[in-house]
């Protein structure tokens, strides 16, 4: 689990920072109509980013989900990548 969560830890804050910097400035260059929109997406950003991070990984330990390590991984490439061209 923390293997997991170290692999996709800078990737998930990279993509909420960005996404947060574009509704941060839309929130305050926007006008009336749109901010509360804005604000809501703010939250669900910053919400959605710590249900990432620890309620994601508390839920699969409560429901007992692990990975099986005995079994070779087969994630190098793609369904293509031993087809001779």
């Amino acid at each position: 689990m923390n293997l997991s969560i170290n692999e996709t830890l800078s990737r998930t804050m990279m993509t909420s920072v960005t996404t947060l910097l574009a509704l941060i400035s839309l929130y305050v260059l926007g006008g009336d109509v749109i901010r509360g929109f804005v604000f809501a997406m703010i939250w669900g950003v910053i919400v959605g980013t710590y249900s990432s991070f620890f309620v994601a990984s508390t839920i699969l330990l409560w429901l007992g989900v692990k990975r099986d390590w005995s079994k070779p991984s087969n994630t190098s490439g793609n369904q293509f990548a031993n087809v001779d061209a």
